[in-house]
């Protein structure tokens, strides 16, 4: 993250390595504008989950396990057996040195509470009844939401070179510690150094930290600067993605070393024995306690048994064959709520292929709006976007003058100086929208707006490497139907700040239409096609590629018939158009029941325009399976909108190149969408955005539960929780893919990442099999 210079001391550059190595465990938290799932425990992929539970204890005081009762219920329920429970055993604790009678008889006990390891705002506010720890999170936090400001605030401050220049600038002139007892707060921030990481060293001097506890001391500083730190982790993974550095989030542990720098000067003599006694943890290597151990072995066997379940539903025969003759391929996205409306729409339509792949259908784009100088990203965050889109508008110059004009009033609304007169003046030119908006009627519908496009010539040859690699990458290499249906997926909501949790997140917390729509056009021309045909890809000319959008939070979806497609077509176009409506009541049918409220299906399609409504769809909550296979071993099994579905033919993969990045891609991010409802689940105090209702939007790009505080990320709790019950099954994913273990092997050697993830537990990746009965399970039913 920075440049390392020759004339650090060697303990110096001690300290440097373990602030990098701790700001790197950091899970990254991406702004409202590309809200996107992330891995909680990015920073533990590679260690077993025991172990991790000893360090976020220790790091955090946080418990990453489900409540033991879950596993007592599912057991009581005959869910779990005792061979599942065996089995767990044996891939967690092959030495055998917990017996089964200790699991058993630990669901009947509780676990000690997890305790993190006392920084010294925590030991200062026990010495002086102030709440320290508070106070340092509200002032780290004032400063934050003015550095970080992306345009919400009227008046912002210069901006300086880096985060620690800012805030040593802006502390100098903070009184409220001195205020509130932290006398010379302001003369320490002055004398200290003004490059970070030698101010680092000192306030690491001063406190008494060394090289071995320095690693605990400063996870331990991270994390309590909670969604802050992600903030400052997300521009740092930005900037790698682009091969460049960022230092902010080192710069931050130095600010936060800085604050307990000053409170020991204050009363480090009240508190040096505690402050010593810390320390010494931190230095003590993390081991995992047998209740780690035990609640792990619980964990893994409710997972083994919801794998059992996939198996036993995949092995199931199917219900309704499809027809002779296809009339038309949609390729839906692999997310989970797909996976009610693809089953839908092959049982009212019959002749109907579904395919799953990946929502932004191979294109990383960088794309344009129309009437805009900014682009946006359209790709997953583990990617770089690779080619360029835009729309161009006939009326380009009018919509500029529109948005700059709404923007105008909007900041002229709310500048501290016009506010109270605007309402005044204008503000009963609003009241018919607040009246519609309170009846649950503010406008979402699709808007098609002009096609975008590439920003390559068809002609180019580049257009069509795209072009096939966008189809490789889908498996969509042929036969062709006369109709072929890109379907994006986007949810459209009111109200909601973190919409972007309920966009694709494949693209990027986007929607797909345009992706979809981008390739739908590229696929039709004519010069890509002759390109395509010599590569092996024969599209037939009967053949149209169209566009549609899947809103997730109304079960319907709309072809982009505005983008041409031809007479003859039409007749073809309203057949499909019938049974999209069919399958839609299909799938709002089954989902009503499922939210709170929603008495008939057809209410579902007045949630998302509800600016009130706090719970418009579930999300991806309940996800636990990914299959890679072909639709014919999916099709027709009822998998509940619980499961990511990717097309996949071993046959024509011989060297495992495209499992390989159905791995490091797809199955990666369905992870961290699985590992973030797990995070949000079991410690919703540090991986959840708390309540919807107290959420205020800072600076343009993220959320605080109130009005100051911490950074807050993750879904909501009306997102994961219904009547303080959770709505999301706390296991980790457990993926299925229909080729040989040694193709899957080969596979996973190409994706390191998930490699990694697969040996230390945090997803269970497995060839499909047919479901053995040979285990003796034994129901544990007498457990409660």
């Amino acid at each position: 993250m920075f440049i390392k210079h020759d004339d650090f001391t060697p303990e110096l550059l001690r300290f440097i390595t373990a602030a990098e190595t701790a700001a790197r465990e950091i899970s990254p938290l991406f702004p409202l504008d590309r809200a996107v799932a992330v891995n909680p425990f990015h920073g533990e992929a590679k260690t077993p989950v025991a172990l991790a539970a000893a360090r976020f204890e220790r790091a955090a005081g946080l418990r990453i396990f489900p409540d033991r009762t879950e596993h007592a219920e599912r057991i009581a329920a005959g869910e779990v057996t005792e061979a599942d429970i065996a089995r767990a055993l044996a891939e967690l604790s092959p030495q055998n040195d917990v017996p089964l009678p200790s699991i058993l008889a630990a669901l009947r006990e509780t676990p000690p509470p997890p305790v993190a390891t006392p920084t010294v705002a925590d030991l200062a506010g026990e010495t002086s009844w102030t709440d320290w720890p508070g106070i340092v999170t509200e002032r780290l936090g004032a400063w934050a939401q003015g550095y970080f400001d992306r345009g919400q605030a009227l008046w912002t401050r210069a901006p300086r070179r880096s985060a620690w220049a800012d805030w040593r600038d802006w502390a100098t002139h903070d009184l409220t510690p001195e205020i509130l007892g932290c006398a010379g707060f302001a003369d320490l921030v002055s004398q200290t150094d003004r490059n970070p990481w030698r101010a680092l060293g000192e306030a690491c001097a001063a406190l008494g930290i060394d090289a071995e506890a320095a690693p605990g001391v400063f996870r331990r500083l991270l994390w309590d600067m909670g969604g802050w730190a992600g903030h400052a982790r997300h521009l740092s993974w930005e900037a790698e993605l682009a091969g460049e550095t960022d230092g902010t989030l080192c710069d931050m542990l130095t600010i936060r070393l800085v604050w307990e720098q000053a409170l020991y000067a204050q009363f480090g003599a009240a508190i040096a024995d505690g402050w010593g006694e810390a320390c010494l943890r931190h230095r003590q290597p993390i081991r995992p306690r047998m209740d780690h151990v035990i609640d792990a072995v619980l964990l893994r066997a409710s997972e083994i048994a919801s794998g059992r379940q996939l198996d036993k539903l995949l092995a199931q025969r199917a219900g309704q064959e499809p027809a002779s003759e296809t009339s038309a391929q949609l390729v839906f996205c692999i997310d989970v709520r797909s996976e009610r409306y693809r089953r839908a729409l092959e049982t009212v339509a019959p002749d109907i292929r579904t395919h799953g792949a990946a929502g932004f259908f191979g294109l990383t784009l960088d794309h344009r709006p129309a009437a805009s100088n900014e682009s946006e990203a359209l790709c997953p965050v583990l990617l770089s976007p690779a080619l360029g889109s835009h729309v161009a508008s006939g009326d380009d110059v009018a919509l500029r003058i529109r948005g700059r004009t709404r923007r105008a009033i909007s900041r002229f609304s709310r500048a501290a100086v016009s506010s109270f007169a605007f309402v005044e003046a204008a503000g009963l030119l609003r009241i018919g929208d607040l009246f519609s908006a309170s009846a649950g009627q503010s406008q979402t519908a699709l808007d098609d707006g002009p096609a975008p496009r590439l920003m390559l010539d068809p002609s180019d040859p580049e257009a069509a490497v795209a072009a096939e690699a966008a189809l490789r990458t889908m498996g969509l290499t042929g036969p062709f139907a006369p109709l072929v249906v890109l379907v994006g997926h986007e949810a459209h909501v009111t109200n909601d700040a973190q919409s972007g949790l309920l966009q694709c997140g494949a693209c990027g917390g986007h929607g797909g239409a345009t992706n979809a729509r981008v390739l739908a056009r590229l696929l039709n021309e004519t010069p890509v096609r002759r390109r395509l045909a010599a590569k092996g890809i024969e599209i037939p000319a009967t053949t149209v590629f169209l566009a549609a959008s899947h809103d997730t939070a109304t079960d319907s979806v709309v072809l982009f018939n505005r983008d041409s497609v031809g007479d003859r077509y039409r007749p073809s176009v309203r057949s499909l158009e019938l049974a999209l409506e069919r399958a839609g009541a299909f799938a709002r049918a089954e989902r009503a029941v499922l939210l709170p409220g929603c008495t008939e299906p057809d209410a579902l399609a007045l949630r998302g325009r509800d600016w009130a409504q706090t719970r418009v769809e579930w999300g991806l909550a309940g996800c636990r399976w990914f299959v890679a296979a072909p639709r014919s071993l999916t099709r027709g099994r009822d998998l509940a909108g619980k499961a990511f579905l990717h097309d996949y033919d071993a046959t024509r993969d011989p060297d495992g190149s495209w499992l390989a990045q159905i791995l490091g891609g797809p199955v990666c991010v369905a992870a961290w969408i699985n590992l973030q409802y797990y995070g949000a689940t079991v410690a919703p105090e540090a991986f959840s955005s708390g309540n919807k209702l107290l959420h205020n939007v800072v600076g343009g790009f993220g959320l605080l539960d109130g009005t100051s505080g911490a950074l807050r990320g993750g879904p909501s709790l009306q997102g994961t929780t219904l009547e303080g019950r959770a709505v999301h099954e706390p296991l980790r994913l457990s993926v299925r893919v229909a080729a040989p273990q040694a193709l899957l092997d080969k596979a996973l050697d190409k994706a390191p990442g998930v490699r990694d993830m697969q040996k230390a537990g945090w997803v269970d990746i497995r060839p499909t099999r047919p479901l053995s009965h040979a285990r003796g399970a034994q129901a544990l039913c007498e457990v409660s």
